[in-house]
């Protein structure tokens, strides 16, 4: 007979923090002075059938402080980086010359910060997302637990409600995190 899952709380709160730190790594690229080639990192190119992440086909330098050069190893994938940096939502309007990209940053106006802002909101919902599934997971196991009568109602609830405090500490740490990366934004 198969052992019951056993709940771990550790466990959903290690996932949790998982789902922040990718997020200050997103925003982390979501740069807003000098080109870097972490701006790039969310880029993902549809190539050999599968997307694959953009360091994955190419090379992305920083020739000048205000553009990048994005070396695409495969000639036959040019148009399709090409594509997947213009699609990325990061705002960027890439010129290909054969197998070299080139991808001029846009002075940062007052519109362009806007848009800067909302990608950073969208990075935080989709973590906020994140974490809510990993809270419905820790839940559906509680449940699971008690349903098969190897937890105690009582000490269900405990459980659910340091699951919820844990849910509730993630969301506010990620909205802090936007939060400092919009005033970031924003400032002139």
């Amino acid at each position: 007979m198969a052992q019951p899952q056993a709940f771990s709380l550790d466990e959903l709160k290690t996932r949790m923090q998982k789902s922040i730190t990718s997020l200050r790594d997103e925003l982390a690229g979501l740069r807003t002075g000098r080109a870097t080639p972490s701006l790039l990192e969310p880029v993902t190119v549809e190539a050999y059938g599968s997307r694959v992440p953009l360091n994955q086909v190419a090379t992305v330098t920083v020739p000048e402080s205000r553009m990048l050069s994005v070396q695409v190893w495969d000639r036959t994938l040019a148009g399709a980086v090409e594509k997947a940096i213009r699609n990325s939502g990061l705002g960027l309007n890439p010129a290909a010359e054969g197998v070299v990209i080139r991808v001029p940053l846009p002075e940062l106006n007052e519109e362009r910060r806007r848009d800067l802002t909302k990608v950073a909101h969208n990075y935080a919902e989709a973590a906020r997302v994140a974490v809510r599934h990993i809270r419905r997971d820790g839940m559906d196991l509680l449940k699971k637990l008690e349903k098969d009568g190897n937890l105690a109602q009582d000490e269900s609830r405990k459980f659910s409600d340091q699951v919820q405090a844990a849910t509730d500490s993630a969301v506010n740490e990620i909205d802090h995190v936007v939060a400092v990366k919009e005033q970031e934004i924003m400032q002139v």
